[in-house]
């Protein structure tokens, strides 16, 4: 029998799953799908289960169903690629023949001094529930910190200003402002929608340090005291990805051939956030890969070598509470209720499995 194992549940891994499926798994081949949760987190929505204003429920995407496919959950420690297998929690190691890691990402914290231990984060479906948690425990008038003013931190100013109009939002960023990957005109936009609803936006702040309830910019001497922090000021890899002497780019993510395998070990392939790619990480890039590799393995199960086009991305959508939004489209930027309505759409495809 072939063995192949994929790490990871979250939009790759379901990808590759699902494509399998699909396509047809031979009757010599067990598929086994390993997360630590027993569903995938929609891991683009976890700012509004952070603000409160979906519950985690509707987050969850139930994951395939097929006699084909083994389902186990549990912590995946190591991966041995001499010996071919899998080194999971209080369990037995997993040998097998393919490899996919999908394990996603983890939050940068750039050697931020107390930045781990005093942020709260939405990298995961438990640390999202816990940041819930510590913003609405926030008592009126509060103060809440978004540091990172980038897709995710502007996603949860907004969706938290629409949860809890009483509290004080402040996003810091080190750069000049807010989304400043994207065109002048979608910043200008955002920007303008934060201070009509009240969201403070401070630039050119460089942390140095964190503390329960301050932050001290380097470059200022007035400490910023806040209730509540939320860090969406970068990721990489996680630290399974991190522990290999593999090689990597700049990034930390892991250098792979044109059909998303390791050089060094053709039957192992990897996906989304652990990969070097040449466009920025999305669950949009990790659901792509994710399709080709299964591509990949159907050519080779079949003696036949594989033949990939190029990914192309359709581009990227944000929210700003449940009634505006923007996006960009190549090189057209959207913005108000339209882009909104799109991210509504793409949400339910990918709570049924549709795309």
């Amino acid at each position: 029998m072939k063995r192949v194992i994929i790490l990871g549940g979250g939009y790759g891994g379901q990808a590759v799953a699902n494509e399998l499926i699909d396509q047809g798994i031979p009757s010599d081949t067990i598929v086994t799908l390993i997360d630590r949760m027993p569903f995938q987190g929609l891991k683009t929505e976890y700012y509004a289960l952070a603000a409160g204003t979906v519950s985690d429920l509707e987050l969850r995407v139930a994951f395939p169903s097929d006699s084909r496919l083994l389902l186990m959950y549990g912590e995946v420690l190591e991966v041995d690629f001499e010996r071919q297998v899998v080194i999971m929690e209080g369990q037995n190691e997993l040998p097998f023949d393919y490899l996919v890691i999908a394990l996603g990402c983890t939050d940068k914290f750039h050697g931020i001094i107390g930045a781990d231990q005093y942020s709260s984060t939405i990298q995961t479906f438990s640390a999202t529930r816990q940041t819930y948690q510590r913003l609405n425990d926030v008592k009126p008038q509060g103060q809440v910190t978004i540091v990172g003013g980038g897709l995710s931190g502007v996603e949860v100013a907004a969706e938290l200003r629409e949860s809890r109009a009483d509290l004080n939002i402040r996003i810091l960023d080190r750069g000049p402002s807010i989304l400043s990957a994207f065109p002048a005109k979608l910043q200008s936009y955002v920007a303008d929608w934060f201070r009509e609803h009240d969201v403070e936006m401070i630039g050119h702040v460089h942390l140095g340090r964190v503390e329960e309830g301050i932050l001290y910019d380097e470059e200022s001497p007035k400490p910023i005291y806040t209730d509540v922090t939320v860090w969406t000021a970068g990721i990489q890899p996680v630290e399974l990805v991190q522990r290999m002497d593999l090689p990597k780019d700049n990034s930390g993510r892991l250098i792979i051939n044109e059909f998303h395998q390791l050089p060094q070990h053709t039957n192992v392939y990897i996906v989304g956030d652990c990969a070097s790619l040449p466009y920025a990480p999305s669950g949009q890039a990790a659901g792509a890969q994710g399709k080709q590799v299964a591509e990949v393995l159907s050519a080779i199960w079949a003696g036949k070598t594989p033949k990939l086009g190029k990914i192309k991305l359709k581009g990227m959508l944000g929210s700003l509470g449940k009634k505006a939004g923007f996006g960009l489209m190549g090189k057209t930027a959207l913005m108000g209720r339209v882009p909104r309505l799109l991210k509504t759409g793409v949400l339910w495809k990918s709570k049924h499995h549709i795309g």
